[in-house]
């Protein structure tokens, strides 16, 4: 319990007991006060009363002022009536008073009032007496209770008298006899409070500090010197360029390899702001750009590869920047103490990928040419001008044109795809009708959904704006969606194909029932050569990687939405065409 918590309790209870003791006091006092008033009220009138009237028939009665004395007492002591049998005895007396007026000298009639006037005085005698009595009681028992209360309150006095400043004294006493042996250079002194409360988190304060103070004792400069040089000696003789920054982002080290590529020398950077040096050195800039938004993160990270001249010749370097955290000695919590931005160069890899580009694209485009003469060739058989073909000849010009098709389909992916990899892919972004679009891909997979007898229902509101979009590819994109759809669609099903206008973009969707795709391949779906495994359908896994990237080389998103079991969503996201006043231009 704190310190605070326990002082609080205890003066708080020992004044709630005071004030219950003054209550009850006031209380007793009050009620015996109360009760000693009824005493010397009624009762003792109605006595007084009485006397007065038997010194009136002592005095004799026959004469006026008796008379009057006499009523005057005993309209008095009706008002006064207050005990068992005093009333009547009053009205007794009240109607023999008015005979004694009639007969003045009967002294058998005023015997008989003399003995009602005393058993007046005998009641109200023995009720003064019983209430007294209670008095006492209330007494008693006001002096016990107020006793009582007294005695809590004074052992609550006693117990904080003995124990409150005990338990101050004695872990300041503790700790201060450890100051004085650390102040000693005795690093090894721990206090051991096991209280949960305030002296219980300064024994722990305490022995953080002695722990840090005997691990630094326990390290000497030499030691921490020859640390120094090896870490230093093993970041320069790293392949790779490594900057090294603190939680304030100043350089710390830069090996030299990271010197070299940056063109800087090491009395330049060391010890200096990492943004101070962006300022002036482009590599820097480049690699920096986003360290204030990544450094808190708690993952490494990595980004794009940066080209930088090298070597006398262009070089690609992958930059990852690894947060450093590290619990301090004697604490619990992770203090992030800096970052470390490592280059990785992948040259060799880019070169093999370059090369893979350039050769799928000369191999892509020298087949393209062949299959596009194949494909001539198919058309001139199917001529009956030319010739006319027997079944198993038509049968085997189908074959063939549906593989030359099939052929020609990926040679064209594969173009597309080495124009992303190489980064020459061209966009021609211009408003483009959104109908003509839609009505192409439609088109385009028709044949393919009547085999499967497969329907399109079209969702397409008259008064949508044109898109901002590269036509040719933008169709491309949504023709894949619908080929996928109707492959991975069962027969007879539907295929929903809805257009809408939302917050200054154009969203297509594509909705098919069919079988859908297992929650494990989601974040994959749109990687290059990427296909569910287990799949029977054809394909090579280019499609959804090429219609991700035109996507988003026009400024779009494209997204997937899948319920395993019920069926597929997949959407793409553009910007629509405004007019100067912000509104949509319409169709």
């Amino acid at each position: 319990m704190k310190i605070k918590t326990k002082l609080t309790l205890g003066v708080g209870l020992l004044f709630a007991m005071i004030a219950l003791l003054t209550v009850i006091s006031a209380t007793r006092i009050n009620k015996l006060s109360d009760e000693a008033k009824n005493i010397l009220a009624d009762n003792y009138n109605s006595v007084d009363y009485c006397r007065q009237m038997l010194n009136a028939l002592n005095n004799g009665i026959a004469s006026p002022p008796s008379q009057k004395s006499f009523q005057e007492n005993l309209d008095k002591q009706q008002a006064t009536v207050t005990e068992v049998g005093e009333k009547d005895l009053t009205k007794k007396i009240t109607a023999d008073f008015a005979q004694i007026v009639q007969a003045p000298y009967d002294s058998a009639l005023q015997k008989i009032v003399q003995k009602d006037i005393i058993d007046i005085i005998l009641l109200n005698m023995q009720a003064i007496q019983r209430k007294s009595e209670v008095a006492t009681k209330t007494a008693d028992s006001a002096i016990f209770w107020i006793t009582v209360t007294g005695t809590i309150c004074f052992l609550i006095a006693f117990t904080l008298l003995i124990n409150l400043p005990s338990n101050i004294a004695n872990p300041i006493k503790e700790l201060m006899g450890s100051i004085k042996q650390i102040a000693a250079k005795d690093y090894s002194q721990r206090v051991h409070f096991e209280q949960h409360n305030e002296f219980g988190e300064l024994a722990s304060a305490f022995n953080t500090m002695a722990q840090k103070l005997e691990e630094y004792s326990n390290s000497s400069l030499a030691k921490l010197m020859m640390e120094k040089k090896r870490i230093e000696t093993l970041i320069n003789n790293m392949s790779e360029p490594v900057i090294g920054l603190d939680d304030k982002q100043t350089v710390l080290f830069m090996n030299d390899n990271a010197l070299k590529i940056a063109g800087l020398q090491k009395e330049e950077v060391i010890g200096k702001p990492i943004q101070g040096i962006a300022q002036q050195n482009d590599l820097i800039k480049t690699l920096v750009r986003d360290l204030a938004e990544k450094q808190n993160n708690n993952k490494k990270i990595k980004s794009l590869p940066v080209k930088i001249y090298a070597d006398n010749k262009e070089s690609y370097f992958e930059e990852e920047i690894i947060p450093i955290k590290i619990i301090p000695t004697g604490e619990k919590r992770e203090k992030h103490i800096g970052n470390v931005i490592l280059l990785q160069n992948v040259t060799p890899y880019k070169e093999l990928e370059f090369a893979k580009t350039n050769f799928i694209a000369t191999v892509s485009h020298e087949l393209k040419t062949p299959i596009s003469s194949i494909k001539m060739s198919l058309q001139l058989l199917e001529n009956e001008q030319v010739g006319t073909l027997n079944t198993e000849q038509q049968s085997l010009v189908e074959s063939i044109k549906e593989d030359a098709g099939r052929l020609l389909k990926i040679t064209g992916e594969l173009l597309n795809m080495t124009q992303v990899e190489s980064g020459t892919i061209q966009i021609k972004v211009l408003p483009s009708d959104v109908k003509e679009i839609v009505e192409y891909a439609v088109n385009a997979t028709r044949a393919a959904a009547e085999q499967k007898q497969i329907t399109f229902e079209i969702k397409a509101p008259d008064n949508l704006p044109k898109v901002l979009a590269d036509n040719e590819k933008t169709a491309w994109v949504l023709t894949n969606l619908l080929s996928n759809a109707i492959r991975y669609s069962y027969d007879n099903s539907v295929i929903y194909i809805d257009v809408a206008a939302e917050n200054n973009k154009i969203k297509f969707t594509v909705t098919d029932t069919g079988q859908g795709i297992s929650p494990q391949y989601i974040d994959k779906i749109f990687d290059r050569y990427f296909r569910i495994p287990g799949t029977k359908k054809e394909g090579t896994g280019l499609g959804l990687s090429i219609s991700k990237e035109f996507i988003e080389a026009q400024g779009g998103k494209i997204d997937v939405k899948s319920d395993f079991g019920a069926g597929s969503t997949f959407s793409f996201v553009l910007n629509g065409l405004q007019s100067n006043n912000g509104k949509y231009n319409s169709i």
